[in-house]
């Protein structure tokens, strides 16, 4: 049996307005773009997710529903707190928590990067990758029976592409 997780960072978000929290930034004109150019493309691949995680933080949940207004099923969107500006280890422990066949986790760097590089068994040859830029995206595949089986280094990438890859 196997298991798909879709990682993605959030769209790209605002910074104009000083008086904002962190935690509620919007996304910005270029973040509202690359949310749909990035389901359009897993639409593209049959890559639908039965479950997507969100940090809660606006810019993730902003993210989520712009993606699922191109999806032909929309997944059930969950809160998941502990993935706002989480470490490898949290995600990583919020991903052996769930139960559905595909999950969809949108959350923040430095923490997706380090949780792309380290979950997966070889990463791809995309110069991109290691940095992770806002609404980067990856399908990764694991051989497992259950999330809570799910082992660093035993992914294997599927796809990975940024925005700028999708869209003019």
């Amino acid at each position: 049996m196997s298991r798909t997780l879709i990682l993605m960072r959030h769209a790209k978000s605002a910074w104009d307005d000083a008086s904002l929290d962190d935690f509620d930034r919007p996304l910005n004109d270029r973040g509202r773009r690359s949310a749909p150019a990035i389901a359009d493309w897993l639409v593209q691949l049959g890559h639908l997710p039965d479950v997507v995680l969100v940090s809660g933080a606006r810019r993730t949940v902003e993210t989520w529903q712009r993606m699922a207004k191109k999806m032909p099923e929309t997944a059930t969107m969950e809160s998941a707190p502990a993935l706002y500006l989480a470490s490898p280890d949290t995600i990583l422990n919020v991903l052996k928590s769930q139960a559905a066949q595909s999950i969809m986790m949108i959350g923040h760097n430095p923490g997706i990067a380090e949780f792309a590089a380290r979950i997966v068994s070889k990463p791809p040859d995309h110069p991109k990758f290691e940095s992770y830029p806002t609404a980067a995206a990856t399908i990764i595949n694991f051989d497992i029976a259950a999330w809570s089986d799910v082992t660093w280094a035993s992914g294997t990438v599927q796809g990975f592409v940024v925005p700028r890859e999708l869209i003019d």
